[in-house]
């Protein structure tokens, strides 16, 4: 039961689109409107420099920490992890699919970050640093993103159970299948590279 109960939470706190708010407050417009149309850090950040995209990373993990760490501390501390995994996942749905726009929303790459961390702070933090070595070697952000929860899978299924390993290859999938149109591109050499840093280094000057 609390499998159900843990994702619904996740699920409500995610359909809160920081991105959103922030592009509407900021440029009076949505952010499904602006850029490459996704409410997400990066969008933000290519259009509105980093002090915005660093509201919408806050935002972001903070709607997924909230719901996961009340699943595993206080409404469900039995389930320990597995409250939190599935917390997570049910954030990362309500960020990807909001029901309020019609099931159309971000990549969820700031959530399945926290979601992960919450599950193991080291490994999560471990599979973070992976993703970004993966954007920064690349300069792609679709590899950075599926990296993330790919090299989390290792440690869950050899240190938390099959369960939470489980999860972890759904949440995997769910980003290939958010960063697939990009990975394509990426595959046939039509994908143009970003430089996030100089984007936002440029933008602060601007």
């Amino acid at each position: 039961m609390f499998r159900i109960w843990s994702l619904l939470m996740g699920y409500v706190f995610g359909n809160f689109l920081t991105a959103e708010l922030v592009s509407r407050r900021i440029a009076g417009k949505s952010s499904f409107e602006r850029g490459s149309g996704n409410p997400g850090m990066a969008n933000i950040a290519a259009q509105d420099g980093a002090k915005s995209a660093a509201l919408v990373l806050a935002g972001d993990l903070l709607k997924t920490f909230l719901p996961c760490l009340l699943c595993r501390m206080v409404l469900f501390p039995e389930a320990g992890a597995a409250a939190a995994v599935y917390a997570g996942l049910g954030a990362i749905l309500g960020h990807n699919f909001p029901v309020w726009h019609h099931f159309k929303g971000g990549k969820g790459v700031a959530c399945t970050c926290a979601a992960l961390i919450s599950v193991s702070l080291g490994y999560g933090l471990l599979a973070c640093v992976i993703g970004g070595i993966g954007v920064l070697a690349s300069h792609y952000l679709s590899i950075g993103a599926v990296l993330i929860p790919a090299a989390f899978l290792i440690p869950a299924f050899c240190f938390y159970g099959n369960e939470i390993g489980i999860v972890t290859v759904i949440m995997t999938l769910i980003m290939l299948q958010r960063n697939m149109t990009g990975l394509k591109h990426i595959s046939v050499g039509t994908e143009p590279k970003t430089d996030l840093l100089k984007k936002l280094k440029n933008k602060k000057q601007d």
